[in-house]
């Protein structure tokens, strides 16, 4: 990836306890830039969180496909750069035959990794109002998409390595299909029993991979993977971590999520006195947080960047996920 340089790194990856037969990972969300200036500072950021390692990097984009042509441009650059790229889907506003060409475009573009939201209403839609198009869940969403990969060749003919003509025959790579699970319930949720049976029937569906929204404290995530086992759920459940690094990014992710405002947190946010300072309080938060998961057994982290690398790459230092290089010299 162009932009600044950065130095290789190494990923431990039996340092906690994990759910049994999966590695310890981490992964990145971001969005595609929303003007040049957005685009060149986007390049910087992705060059080191590329030269981290991740598992894959997922990349957000608008309802009913508003931002299609700019997420499918970093998802093909991700890919470029040999990063498994994961692109966001959602059912709001799209009919079949929208979604289902959206879907060709990103399995066309060697897109194999999908995270599939029913989504928000958009702005001046409410609740029960017709917004969501033709399909009404995840869970949906889930099914097209395994049912459009299955209309797909089985097969592809790779080149043959030594052979200038040859190729081989090989399977086509299974697609993931993540989904979104809630720790502390969905605003939309009656209860917790609702959330899990919602959850199962996403992996019903055929979802096998569950990324968290983000929370505060690690007892919610811990206590919602253990009631999911009893439920029956067995996909993998990553842990969402957002790094808050500032006073008034907490207030706004509280309004929009729903979730309980962390007063201590907010304490020391309000009381750091510059950027820097708060800076230091929001990834000492998320970093104290994240090696409590680890250490509970989570198999990895989930990240959300806002586009930014600094923040994300020191959590993965302090909780020992990521360590450049140099550090060893």
């Amino acid at each position: 990836m162009p932009g600044a340089s950065t130095e290789p790194g190494i990923r431990p990856t039996d340092i906690f306890p994990k759910e049994i037969g999966v590695a310890t990972t981490f992964s990145f969300e971001l969005y595609p830039p929303r003007s040049a200036a957005a685009a060149d500072a986007l390049e910087v950021s992705l060059a080191h969180l590329v030269a981290s390692g991740p598992e894959f990097i997922s990349v957000t984009y608008g309802a009913g496909g508003t931002t299609t042509d700019r997420s499918l441009r970093v998802l093909q650059q991700l890919r470029a750069g040999g990063v498994d790229a994961m692109a966001h889907l959602t059912c709001v506003g799209s009919s079949y035959a929208e979604a289902s060409a959206m879907i060709h475009e990103f399995l066309d573009a060697g897109i194999t990794k999908f995270l599939a939201l029913r989504g928000d209403p958009p702005a001046g839609a409410k609740e029960g109002e017709d917004f969501l198009g033709d399909l009404g869940s995840a869970g949906e969403l889930v099914q097209l998409i395994h049912r459009i990969r299955a209309e797909k060749a089985q097969f592809v003919q790779p080149p043959l390595a030594g052979f200038p003509r040859g190729t081989r025959l090989a399977p086509q790579p299974k697609v993931t299909i993540a989904v979104a699970a809630f720790p502390n319930g969905h605003p939309r949720s009656r209860s917790v029993s609702q959330d899990l049976d919602t959850l199962l029937a996403k992996e019903a569906a055929g979802a096998n991979l569950a990324i968290t929204q983000l929370f505060f404290d690690p007892e919610d995530y811990l206590r919602f993977v253990d009631q999911a086992r009893a439920a029956g759920i067995t996909m993998r459940i990553l842990p969402g971590i957002m790094p808050v690094l500032s006073a008034e990014r907490l207030h706004r992710i509280v309004q929009l999520t729903g979730e309980k405002l962390p007063t201590e947190l907010l304490r020391k946010l309000e009381a750091a006195g510059s950027p820097e300072a708060q800076f230091e309080v929001g990834v000492d938060h998320a970093s104290s947080l994240s090696r409590a998961l680890l250490n509970g057994g989570a198999s990895g982290l989930h990240l959300y960047t806002f586009n930014q690398h600094p923040a994300v790459l020191r959590i993965l230092r302090e909780t020992g996920l990521y360590v450049p290089v140099k550090e060893y010299a």
